[in-house]
Parts: C-alpha cells; structure tokens; sequence
C-alpha cells in the first residue's frame, strides 16, 4: 500500500451522526443513563420515607458507622506496623526471610478474607482447650478480636507488596549513596527509601483502605455489628429494602470522603513536583 494511501487511512474522520461523533452520543447516553438511575433512587427513597423508622434505628446506624470505622482504622494502623518488616524481608537477600515473607504475603492475597477471618475465628476457636491452658482463649472468643486480627493480617500482606514496589521504585544509587556514608541499610531505608517510596505508596494505601472499608461487611457473618451488622438486624425487624439501600449510600459517602481526603494529600505532597 503506498505512502499516500497510509495517509489517507490515518486522516479518516471519526463516523458522525449529523455532525456528533458517536463515542460523543455513547457518552451522553451512558451519562443520561446514570442521571435516570440516580433521580429514580433519589424518587424511591423520597416516596418510602419512614420518619419513624429513622428515629427507631437512626442511633443503630451511627453505632454501626462508627465500628465500622474503628474496625478499619486499627486494622489498617497495625498492617501498616507489619507490612514493614515483611516488606523488608520480600527484598532481603536471606533466602529464609525472603522465602517467609513470601510464604505469607501468597497465602493472603491468594485466599478469600472471608475464609480467614472463619479460620481464624471458628478455625482457632476450635481449639479451646489448648487457648485456654495459654490464656489467649479469652481473644479468640471475641469476634471483635478476631475481625481486627484477620484484617490486620490481610492487609499487611497487601501493604507489603504496596510498600515493596514503592521502595524499589526508588532509584537505586539513593542506596549507593548512603551505603557510601557509612549509613547502616535500616537507617537508610528508615530515613532516605521510606520517605520517597511513601509519596509513590500513597494512592495505591489509599486503594487499599477503600477496599478494606467495602470488605468490612464480612464481619456482620460472625456476629460483629458494624454497619452491615446493624442493616441485617434492622432488615429482619423490618423488612424494609431501604435499609440496605441506605447502608449504601453510607458506604459510598465513605469512599468518596477518602477519595477526597487522599486525592487531597496527594496533591499537597507531590506539589512540589508540579510545574
């Protein structure tokens, strides 16, 4: 095919509609759509409005909100403490360490959190009489316990994988220039690695908090009532729909605060980097 014949394909106007580009009407249409979803939700829920209702089990749902959160923020809190070392032993050169972390970080990430927190929570709990010869029974039976412990220990697993490709993100001669110094390889990478590899980590850690806010509805399965908890119990005394339907928009206020609030530190420590 000749020079002239390339060109002509490339120089191809888009198909139009009466002079509108179709990906154009595909997108207003999609657009439409959502807006009719969303003025029919907005119509169902003005129409079955319970006053009483909200009064009844409105304090249950802020109960409920406030588990929720609580059981995030811990859980994150104490993966973040444990994606550390496990995020330095994936990159250490010991053949065990490195073997462990990946042991651990592959089974959880390859399995469902809602086969380990029933592991952890009727698995363990099986076995009482040896938790109660060691003291720990008295954990292991609270299923509040056991939720913060199976999202901890998920969560680490994906904050060190997070952590690990930020830090190997950061440009290698960062550890030759402080190996050079005299810096022993933990203060240069408390102190020089962490710092640069936090600001490439944040949106992918904020990722993982939303999913860890959405994933938090498991735990209403083993008797936690947190927000999914409180809209099951309000579900069976009422059989209203529209206590689900409110449990989402609840979570979904949820994500895009953090969405918000983690766009919004992104910005603020990368404004340095914009020109």
């Amino acid at each position: 095919m000749s020079a002239a014949a390339d060109a002509s394909i490339l120089e191809t106007p888009p198909k139009t509609v009466r002079g509108w580009p179709r990906a154009r009407i595909i997108g207003y249409a999609l657009v439409g759509l959502w807006a009719l979803a969303g003025a029919g939700l907005v119509a169902y829920l003005a129409i079955s409005w319970r006053p009483d209702l909200v009064q009844k089990y409105g304090p249950r749902y802020l109960d409920g909100l406030g588990v929720t959160l609580l059981l995030v923020a811990i859980s994150t809190v104490i993966g973040a403490l444990l994606s550390i070392p496990i995020a330095y032993a994936r990159t250490s050169k010991s053949a065990i360490l490195s073997s462990l972390a990946y042991a651990y970080v592959y089974f959880f990430r390859g399995t469902p959190l809602l086969a380990q927190t029933f592991l952890i929570y009727y698995g363990v709990g099986s076995f009482r009489p040896e938790l109660e010869a060691v003291g720990l029974w008295g954990f292991f039976r609270e299923a509040w316990y056991c939720a913060i412990l199976a999202f901890s220990l998920n969560t680490a697993a994906y904050q060190a994988e997070i952590l690990r490709g930020a830090i190997q993100s950061v440009p290698r001669g960062q550890w030759e220039a402080a190996s050079s110094l005299g810096l022993h390889r933990l203060a240069t990478l408390w102190k020089i690695i962490l710092p640069q590899a936090l600001i490439v980590a944040l949106r992918p850690y904020g990722n993982e908090v939303i999913l860890m806010v959405k994933g938090s509805a498991i735990v209403a399965i083993i008797t936690v009532y947190d927000l999914m908890g409180v809209t099951r119990f309000v579900y069976s005394r009422t059989f209203d729909f529209q206590s689900y339907l409110w449990a989402a928009l609840i979570y979904l206020a949820i994500v895009q605060t953090l969405d918000y609030l983690i766009g919004l530190i992104e910005r603020r420590l990368t404004r340095h980097l914009i020109r």
